[in-house]
This record gives structure tokens, C-alpha cells and sequence, in this order.
């Protein structure tokens, strides 16, 4: 269980003190109390997983945030959630090719074929492949898009 993101966030949010860089500091502030609060909730210290499912959760928030802001015509609340994002997106893994979340799907595909699923309920068991695979370097929203596509 190695546990490296926790440490990395509380120094980002000291330098950004330091820094005066307010925008950023709430937004590590508020990342870093989600963690603290699973944590509390879960009675257990957190590792780099589990805290990079928080950080995911907050930047699929962020990114349904801005679309609807976007919509509305709310410009710079969405540009401040866009900011958001940015510093929330420092803290995940390299985010994946797209012929790196092609292959996944194509072998998530061939792995649930090969045991005979096909239309819904490969659908479930291929997202549950991978999603442990692209774990915080893939919009699962996108892939799931491209599976359904691949699926049809």
C-alpha cells in the first residue's frame, strides 16, 4: 500500500501558502478535507488508490460544473471551475493514449466475448475491467461512450 499522494498534497498546499496563490490553496484545501472526511468516515488511512478515486470524483464534478456554467453563459464561473480542474488534473496519474484506452477496451472486449456476454451485460463487466485499468488516466465517460459504440 504505498502512500505517496497524501504527502505530495499537504506540501502543494504549504508552497501555495507561501506562494499566496489563494485560488489554488482552496482548491487543495477542499480536496485535501474530502480526504480527511472518507478517512474519518472509513476509520482507515487512505492510500494513493483510494485517494485518486476522490480526486477523480472531484474532476468529473468539475467537469459537469463547467459544462452546465457553459451553458448558462456564466463564463467565468466556469473559467474558475476550469482552473480547478487544472489543479486537481496535477495530482492524477499520466493520463492515458488514446491507443492505450483503445487497447484496453479491444482486450476488455475480447476478454468478456471470449466468456460468452454480449449487449448489457458485457457492457457492466467491461467497464468493471476497465475501470481498474484506467484508473484516474482515462474520462470513463468518453470510454464508456467508445465501448457502447464497440459493443452495438
Amino acid at each position: 500500500m504505498s502512500n505517496t499522494l497524501k504527502p505530495r498534497l499537504a506540501e502543494a498546499v504549504k508552497s501555495a501558502m507561501r506562494a499566496k496563490d489563494t485560488a489554488r490553496l482552496g482548491t487543495l484545501r477542499f480536496l485535501l478535507a474530502a480526504v480527511k472526511q472518507k478517512e474519518v468516515d472509513e476509520r482507515r488511512e487512505l492510500d494513493d488508490a483510494a485517494v485518486t478515486a476522490i480526486i477523480e470524483k472531484q474532476v468529473k464534478q468539475r467537469r459537469e460544473s463547467i459544462a452546465a456554467f457553459q451553458q448558462a453563459g456564466r463564463t467565468e464561473t466556469a473559467a474558475q471551475e476550469q482552473a480547478e480542474l487544472a489543479v486537481l488534473q496535477e495530482f492524477l496519474p499520466q493520463a492515458a493514449s488514446a491507443e492505450e484506452v483503445d487497447a484496453a477496451i479491444q482486450a476488455a472486449v475480447a476478454e468478456v466475448s471470449a466468456q460468452g456476454l454480449s449487449g448489457g451485460p458485457a457492457m457492466g463487466k467491461v467497464m468493471g475491467l476497465l475501470k481498474a485499468r484506467l484508473a484516474g488516466r482515462a474520462d470513463m465517460a468518453a470510454v464508456s461512450a467508445q465501448v457502447k459504440a464497440r459493443l452495438a
